[in-house]
């Protein structure tokens, strides 16, 4: 089983990042969980469930599977995820979705919170991280911003599903855009019908 970071920031698409932690611990792998403040507000509008990352991971697995999950506060920049030299066995990272302020902050060197600083460090030590932004219409500042970060490496995944597999859901959206991510981290799943021609 392989480790991840998801980083959840304040865009609208709360239940991407919810989605994506609920399948990888589901298929067995770990988890290093970063919650924004912001993303915080999000989940609780458009998710209705309160408390962080800590009452995110209470919802999802009210069992022993919450054990694959460690919680990182966000302020915390002292933490292992600060430090290139902690992620040896991490396989990639994910931010998702992703805000463009946080974009922004990334693409810029600014890393003013352990979101930021862990996305440096994985930009730095050239692992890989996707970026799942949710946002429509995009500015010019936007657009600069996202292809900095796909110069520096990272996937750029925007939330912009397909609807070749005859989607019947808006779960069926979400988990297409969650399989697509995945597919960019090496994970296997079964999460929509893939084009077969």
């Amino acid at each position: 089983m392989k480790q991840f970071s998801l980083l959840i920031t304040g865009a609208s698409g709360a239940i991407y990042g919810k989605r994506l932690l609920e399948v990888l611990v589901d298929l067995g792998h770990h988890v290093d969980l970063l919650v924004s403040a912001s993303a915080e507000i999000c989940l609780s509008y458009e998710c209705q469930i309160s408390g962080g990352a800590r009452g995110l991971v209470d919802h999802l697995f009210p069992d022993a599977r919450k054990e694959r999950v460690r919680v990182h506060a966000v302020g915390n920049i002292a933490a292992s995820l600060a430090s290139g030299s902690a992620l040896r066995n991490l396989s990639a990272g994910i931010i998702a979705p992703a805000s463009m302020g946080t974009c922004s902050r990334i693409a810029h060197g600014h890393s003013g919170n352990l979101i930021e600083r862990h996305a440096d460090v994985l930009i730095k030590e050239r692992k890989p991280l996707v970026i799942v932004p949710r946002e429509t219409p995009m500015s010019v500042i936007h657009l600069e911003n996202l292809l900095k970060l796909a110069q520096l490496g990272c996937v750029i995944l925007p939330a912009a599903p397909g609807f070749y597999h005859q989607p019947q859901s808006v779960a069926d959206l979400v988990d297409q855009v969650v399989g697509k991510t995945l597919d960019m981290v090496g994970v296997e799943h079964h999460l929509f019908a893939r084009w077969k021609g």
